[in-house]
């Protein structure tokens, strides 16, 4: 039977609004995550007061439990119908209490208190999970349609790296502007914080009501097919499908590296350039390359190939990095901040491409698994991602803060470090995420599923749907 795919019921077109609705979702979200990726280790030790030892046992414990809280997530979602939808119901029963642990998370009424720490940040990291995990179903809900995926990616990842540029240049600049000392990184500056978040999770729960108001569930399993869906199948489908695997081991190592260098930017600029002022505009230009070069991606994919537009994304990252190290070795370039803020941007942009573009993957793994063994288990496939993308972001928390204590960072000077503690610094910037883009760039090259495999797979999906009936 031949079947067209404008006309096919899975190839549902989505309007301008629809594409920014859903996409408002990811802006809020990183309000969240991006807070936790590039500043929660600096106000943690600096603001708060605990070692770094203590922080990296602290950001590793949430993932460890999310390994088995998402197993059983990913089924629960899988196998019930909320009122409010399927996946779409998540983002105000979750959204709400996270975005109340992100300001208690920030609120430093206990202070030194490492139980409150512990308690807090262990809550938001699960309250994320939530969110996240039924919202990575709802994404692959939308549309079959590939080109629309493409589109729908692209979009979303810009309003994600507004949420991002929104916490690297606006925490710094706003937490700054509140504090007496005009600082970010003392005790004194907690109030500022405090302030700062409760700011940045209102317009976090109103962007996930939006998100809710513009999202359609239309392509969910078969409702016959939900009681049969287990625990068990996370473990079974990880093992049977082998681009899931691929997708994420890759997942896996995009978080580690940009949890690394996220984590370490407001060192670097604080410590190591002694621009503490410009930490902001730092980390904010790091989210630029998104608004360029985002929307021209369904242009770039179409032109080159998908697989080799993350071989041309993932080595401009590499250069990037390799420029930020040497300009950050040569004292007379060190002082220069416009060629770091040059450095940052060329490594920024490949970065954000590739890990933006990512996400398209996990639609297409999703289909494989169904075209496999006739089960769209969605909310299991973004159970795996949720927990490889926490243990990844987990073990980009985890090594600054070990670093930090192997090379004597000192908590308590909010100007200077060693020599060392500044080359332990300049080693998460660029050093070890660089080693990791190597790696990402080897394991997408074991990637299938190319446009026109995936494509296939899908008409084939569609047309026995239609047989059906």
């Amino acid at each position: 039977m031949n079947v067209n795919i404008s006309e096919t019921k899975g190839f549902y077109k989505l309007s301008w609004l629809q594409r920014i609705g859903f996409g408002s979702g990811d802006f809020a979200q990183n309000l969240v995550f991006q807070t936790v990726m590039q500043y929660v280790s600096i106000f943690y030790t600096t603001v708060v007061g605990l070692r770094p030892e203590t922080v990296a046992v602290m950001v590793f414990i949430p993932p460890v439990i999310n390994i088995f809280g998402s197993m059983a997530l990913g089924a629960f979602v899988d196998k019930h119908n909320p009122k409010w939808g399927k996946y779409r119901s998540y983002l105000i029963i979750g959204g709400v209490p996270l975005m109340a642990f992100a300001v208690l998370c920030f609120w430093n009424g206990f202070p030194g208190s490492t139980v409150y720490a512990f308690v807090t940040y262990i809550g938001l990291c699960l309250l994320y999970t939530v969110v996240s995990l039924p919202y990575g179903a709802l994404f692959a809900s939308l549309t079959r349609d590939g080109d629309e995926m493409t589109k729908l990616t692209s979009t979303r990842m810009v309003l994600a790296n507004l949420g991002g540029f929104t916490v690297a240049f606006g925490i710094p600049t706003i937490v700054q502007s509140l504090s007496p000392t005009r600082t970010y990184n003392t005790s004194g500056d907690a109030h500022a914080w405090f302030i700062t978040m409760t700011i940045l999770a209102l317009i976090g729960l109103a962007l996930l009501i939006f998100c809710f108001t513009q999202s359609k569930e239309r392509i969910v399993m078969e409702a016959d097919k939900t009681s049969e869906v287990k625990i068990s199948d996370l473990w079974m489908e990880f093992i049977r499908n082998s681009q899931l695997r691929i997708v994420a081991l890759f997942v896996f190592t995009a978080f580690a590296l940009m949890s690394i260098y996220n984590a370490a930017g407001a060192y670097y600029m604080t410590y190591n350039v002694q621009a503490s002022n410009y930490t902001g505009w730092f980390q904010g230009i790091g989210f630029l390359p998104a608004f360029i070069f985002m929307p021209l991606v369904p242009a770039i994919k179409k032109a080159i190939g998908k697989k080799q537009m993350f071989y041309v994304f993932l080595s401009v990252a590499i250069l990037g990095m390799a420029l930020l190290y040497v300009v950050s070795i040569v004292p007379a370039l060190r002082s220069q901040i416009w060629i770091i803020m040059v450095a940052q941007f060329i490594k920024s942009t490949g970065i954000i491409v590739a890990t933006g573009y990512m996400w398209a993957l996990v639609p297409e793994v999703i289909t494989y698994g169904e075209y496999t063994t006739g089960r769209r288990i969605s909310g299991t496939v973004n159970a795996i991602i949720g927990i490889v993308f926490q243990l990844g972001m987990a073990i980009g928390l985890f090594i600054p803060n070990i670093v930090l204590g192997f090379v004597g960072f000192d908590k308590d000077n909010a100007v200077s470090q060693s020599a060392l503690a500044q080359q332990g610094i300049l080693w998460l910037v660029a050093v070890i995420p660089a080693m990791l883009l190597i790696l990402a760039m080897f394991i997408i090259s074991r990637y299938k599923l190319e446009d026109n495999v995936i494509d296939k797979i899908n008409m084939e999906i569609e047309e026995k749907h239609l047989n059906k009936k």
